[in-house]
């Protein structure tokens, strides 16, 4: 055998020792027993309540002016009504709008506060689609085991639950040692500017630092990530950011029949076609690399392999998780175009034509770093950048997962579901949650409740539902959280 030869072989060697070597020493899956009395719940009364909660249809329009703000108020009277305990120990505050600030004074005025997180309101139904609902979209039926209507996994399933929660542990004379907040918005839907933004800067001018905040976003899916079967708790540490960018290209208009060489909406299309051709960068980012290790000992060997050997296949890496949206959006700042608009008739050639590309931004990207590389890429002085909507907002910082609130959360995941591993990730949509920067020292977003993949697409879309067993656990979930985060020591 030649030298080169023999050199190849012992470097491959080499290579296959080491990743064999990291493949072993991965961390291996935590199995938690249960070992937590769960707290009592009568799931009939409970799941019937948050029925009559989505039969109140809190609709967030895009036009404030279309909101029915009748049916705020028909829903703060419901919940004042139906969790009576609640109401008579809790202080509630409304504000313009019918946002809800609930603030539960705990018996440590020394002890950093908790901030739990949910909205009221929920998108329209999509014109159209209201015969592919099983059930009517604003029923609150509950058959075949779950609870039906909209709201019931985005947010009143949370809302409710987190009061089901409260109202449980006031009945057991449960007080807790910090002050606990409990902050609904009514507006998240559409961006939450006046209700979270409202309610995080009147906590923020009350000198207001909650040790840690938890919003929708994460949740437990079960199938949804590939190679793993057992369920999957998902806390998130991060949100990615949000901006919105309108292309703008305009041209001399004029009759169809004796078009110039370029025109507005070819120009545009090119564009919108270069962009949407050369995506952002993807790479793994703090949080992703925690999720992989916590969930690689479940999967199959070659993804442990890739799992436990980043610092040589990151790149295959990266785009093998580029192939589904879904992961996809975990390792890069993601490109949408949503919205084209040009011309009023076929025979007129329209003098201005536009579209709008919506970026999430992954932690580590800016928005100056997205208007750059749109630059950059469409490379067109007559294509007018600029930033669209209100909806602006950087990546959020990450939150720690070795942190003492991380643990308490992760505590209260494996009494309650005892059966998933944990783990870490970034929420790829917007959520309340970034509003409250300036009153939290950390983060997190997680829903308890479990998702399969068909589920998905329930949540906005039809035939949304949660199964009330589901929704019990929800439930316990809050219970315990509090208990474990706020009870005495």
């Amino acid at each position: 055998m030649k030298l080169l030869s023999k050199i190849a072989v012992a470097g491959l060697i080499v290579i296959a020792t080491i990743l064999a070597w990291n493949t072993a020493h991965l961390p291996a899956s935590a199995t938690h027993a249960a070992t937590t009395k769960l707290l009592d719940v009568d799931a009939t009364a409970s799941a019937q309540r948050l029925a009559g909660a989505i039969r109140i249809p809190t609709i967030s329009f895009e036009n404030r002016s279309d909101i029915d703000i009748k049916q705020f108020d028909a829903l703060a009277s419901y919940l004042q009504k139906n969790f009576p305990k609640t109401h008579a120990a809790l202080t509630r505050e409304r504000l313009d709008g019918g946002s809800l600030l609930y603030t539960w004074t705990g018996k440590d005025p020394k002890a950093k506060p908790i901030l739990l997180l949910a909205h009221m309101d929920v998108v329209p139904v999509e014109p159209g689609t209201e015969k592919q609902w099983t059930h009517p979209p604003f029923s609150g039926d509950i058959a075949e085991g779950f609870i039906w209507g909209r709201g019931a996994l985005d947010d009143k399933g949370n809302m409710v639950a987190l009061l089901e929660g409260v109202e449980t542990l006031l009945s057991q004379g449960f007080t807790p040692s910090r002050t606990i907040y409990l902050a609904f918005g009514h507006d998240e839907e559409i961006g939450g500017d006046q209700g979270a933004v409202k309610m995080a800067a009147l906590l923020k001018s009350r000198g207001v630092k909650a040790e840690f905040s938890l919003d929708e976003g994460g949740a437990i899916t079960q199938g949804v990530i590939a190679g793993v079967d057992k369920p999957v708790a998902s806390v998130m540490v991060a949100e990615k950011g949000y901006v919105s960018f309108r292309l703008t290209a305009r041209a001399k208009g004029g009759h169809s029949s004796m078009p110039p060489a370029d025109t507005a909406v070819g120009d545009l299309a090119r564009a919108v076609s270069r962009v949407q051709a050369k995506r952002m960068p993807g790479r793994l980012t703090p949080p992703v690399n925690e999720m992989l290790n916590r969930l690689a000992p479940e999967m199959p060997l070659a993804r442990r392999v890739l799992m436990a050997n980043r610092w040589l296949f990151e790149p295959l890496l990266v785009r093998a998780m580029s192939a589904t949206p879904v992961s996809s959006a975990l390792v890069r700042t993601t490109t949408a175009p949503t919205i084209l608009r040009a011309g009023i008739k076929d025979n007129v050639l329209p003098t201005e034509a536009y579209a709008v590309i919506n970026f999430r931004l992954l932690p580590g990207d800016t928005v100056k770093d997205v208007e750059a590389h749109l630059r950059d890429v469409i490379d067109d002085e007559h294509i007018e950048i600029a930033i669209d909507g209100h909806m602006e907002s950087e990546a959020s910082p990450v939150s720690d997962s070795n942190s003492a609130s991380f643990a308490v959360i992760e505590k209260t995941v494996n009494q309650v579901f005892p059966e998933a591993l944990v783990s870490t990730g970034i929420v790829t949509g917007a959520t309340d949650n970034r509003h409250y920067t300036d009153v939290f020292e950390s983060r997190y977003n997680f829903s308890p409740s479990l998702y399969r993949p068909e589920d998905l697409a329930r949540v906005h879309g039809a035939n949304e539902r949660i199964a009330v067993q589901s929704y019990v656990g929800m439930i316990r979930f809050y219970a315990h959280l509090i208990q474990n985060a706020a009870g005495l020591q």
